[in-house]
C-alpha cells in the first residue's frame, strides 16, 4: 500500500498552493488528479474531482474533512487531534466545516490569483 496522500486538482492554482503547503509540513504524499494510480482511484468516490481528499489510515477523507485531516498533521495544529475528535461529534461542526470548504472552493480562481503571488513558507 502506498503512503498516505493528499489528492488535489492539479489544474487549480489555489489547490496546488495548498498541496505545496502540505507537502512541506506533513508526511503526506501530494498527488494531483492527473497523477492518481489505479489503486488510489479505486479508493476515491466517483465524483472525486469535486474536491480534495486525504487517503490515510485506511480511510478516505473528502472536502472539508480532507483539509481538516491534512491541517492536523502540520506543526501549526499539532495537538489538535483531540479538539477535532471532540468537534466532529457535532453535526453543526461538520456542516460548518463543509460549508466553509465549499465557500472557499467556489472562489478558488480568485484565491488562486492571490496565492500565486506568494508561495508557502519554506
Amino acid at each position: 500500500m502506498s503512503r498516505d496522500a493528499f489528492v488535489y486538482d492539479d489544474d487549480c492554482g489555489f489547490c496546488t498552493w495548498w498541496a505545496d503547503f502540505f507537502a512541506r509540513r506533513t508526511g503526506l504524499e501530494t498527488v494531483g488528479f492527473e497523477g492518481l494510480t489505479d489503486g488510489q482511484l479505486e479508493r476515491l468516490p466517483d465524483d472525486y474531482e469535486s474536491c480534495a481528499h486525504v487517503l490515510a489510515d485506511g480511510e478516505v477523507y473528502s472536502c472539508g474533512a480532507a483539509i481538516e485531516r491534512a491541517l492536523v498533521r502540520t506543526e501549526l495544529f499539532s495537538g489538535a487531534e483531540d479538539l477535532v475528535r471532540f468537534l466532529n461529534q457535532f453535526e453543526d461542526y461538520e456542516r460548518l466545516r463543509e460549508q466553509l470548504y465549499r465557500e472557499l472552493a467556489d472562489r478558488r480562481d480568485l484565491l488562486g490569483q492571490i496565492v500565486s503571488k506568494d508561495r508557502p513558507d519554506e
